[in-house]
């Protein structure tokens, strides 16, 4: 009887952890869930930025909870992704078709954007300037009213987007186009 009671035991404590890790896999009951933004390049091809989206819950981010002048995971969670199946201009810059790690460095009044060549860093693994494609400046303008999650996004202009990053009352910008 009582190794019956050992081996239902064992079971329970099995199947509670079994139970633990399927919850913590389901990542949309996150504090920070996933979210994804997608630009429709059109013929089934688009241009995808998966991250995760924390939310401000009164709290003041840029500048205290979000340093100005470091290198910001630009999200919560796993690193931000860019995935592009063609060659873009970000910024005025060139990037090739690929796939990239996002990272941005805030500032009061100009954000910087580093697109990184590594993959595959937990959110707060920078893997430091050796590995950037490259920086590029962000405009930074006040919004109209606080956004509580924080948000990317593209938004059709001209021939190319605006790839906004929005937050608490901050927007950062820059303008996006198919090579």
């Amino acid at each position: 009887m009582k190794k019956m009671y050992v081996i239902g035991g064992a079971l329970s404590l099995v199947l509670a952890c079994a139970f633990a890790v399927a919850a913590q896999q389901d990542k949309s009951k996150r504090p920070s869930p996933p979210a994804q933004a997608k630009w429709d390049l059109g013929s089934g091809k688009g241009v995808t930025i998966d991250y995760s989206s924390p939310r401000a819950k009164s709290r003041k981010i840029y500048g205290e909870l979000v340093p100005f002048g470091q290198v910001w995971r630009t999200g919560a969670n796993e690193a931000t992704t860019l995935v592009t199946p063609v060659d873009l201009t970000i910024g005025g810059t060139t990037v090739p078709a690929g796939s990239y790690t996002i990272f941005t460095v805030p500032n009061k009044d100009k954000w910087t954007l580093v697109i990184s060549k590594k993959t595959g860093e937990w959110g707060t693994d920078y893997p430091g300037q050796a590995n950037d494609l490259t920086r590029v400046d962000m405009k930074v303008s006040t919004l109209p009213s606080p956004v509580e999650n924080f948000t990317i996004s593209f938004e059709k202009a001209g021939n190319g987007a605006n790839l906004n990053i929005d937050w608490e009352t901050t927007r950062a910008s820059l303008m996006v186009s198919k090579k």
